[in-house]
């Protein structure tokens, strides 16, 4: 009886694999994310390129974890939540990655350091994501508060937009074009960072209204 239930089990897993937990993988990359962004503000606060390599370095970590998870999305027979609302969070997530890495890899070939604005956006960056991973860990537990998360993210993102046009503002003063579109470029990838943070945001907000 023993071996007929151990041989139906196998079949079963088989037919039916267990899923991931989506609430701990998405979780782990926001956390991941969140790390990224730290050294982003450190390397806007000091325009050490050690802090920029650790970045470099993290964009490879944080494509690791998207390829897991979007693995085991792939691989899942059902899924706690929307099949595309956790593919959204996985590639959001990454973005906001990519775009840290951009930033620093721009900086660096345009010769260009760190001002005020780019510290600054590089900061609310940095409060949008906490308050991001903050939420996604909430998902397995209490769902319903991490609506004051999601809301928090796209308030950080708008902040971020706000100083994104004061920034293009001070900027265009003067006659000095290249210098212009040069940090141009690297003002905009900062601003892109925050506008998939708050399509996590958004992906956030929308999980919870399912569960809930």
């Amino acid at each position: 009886m023993n071996e007929h239930h151990s041989i139906l089990m196998k079949i079963i897993d088989h037919v039916f694999p267990k899923s991931a937990d989506f609430f701990r993988l998405l979780t782990e990359q926001s956390i991941q994310v969140t790390r990224t962004v730290a050294a982003l503000v450190e390397f806007m606060e000091t325009g050490n390129p050690e802090i920029g390599q650790e970045i470099r370095k993290d964009e490879h970590d944080a494509d690791a974890i998207k390829v897991r998870n979007i693995h085991a999305l792939n691989e899942a027979f059902s899924t706690p939540i929307d099949r595309e609302d956790i593919y959204r969070a996985i590639t959001d997530l990454d973005e906001i990655v990519n775009y840290c890495k951009s930033t620093v890899n721009e900086m660096d070939i345009l010769g260009l350091a760190p001002d005020h604005f780019t510290l600054e956006m590089a900061k609310l960056l940095k409060e949008g994501v906490d308050v991001l991973a903050n939420g996604f860990s909430k998902l397995g537990i209490n769902p319903a508060s991490a609506a004051v998360d999601a809301d928090a993210g796209r308030k950080a993102e708008r902040r971020v937009e706000k100083l994104y046009r004061k920034a293009l503002a001070e900027l265009f003063q003067g006659d000095d074009f290249i210098h212009m579109f040069k940090r141009r470029e690297i003002y905009r990838h900062l601003a892109n960072a925050a506008d998939h943070m708050a399509h996590c945001a958004n992906t956030l907000h929308d999980i919870v209204v399912k569960i809930c």
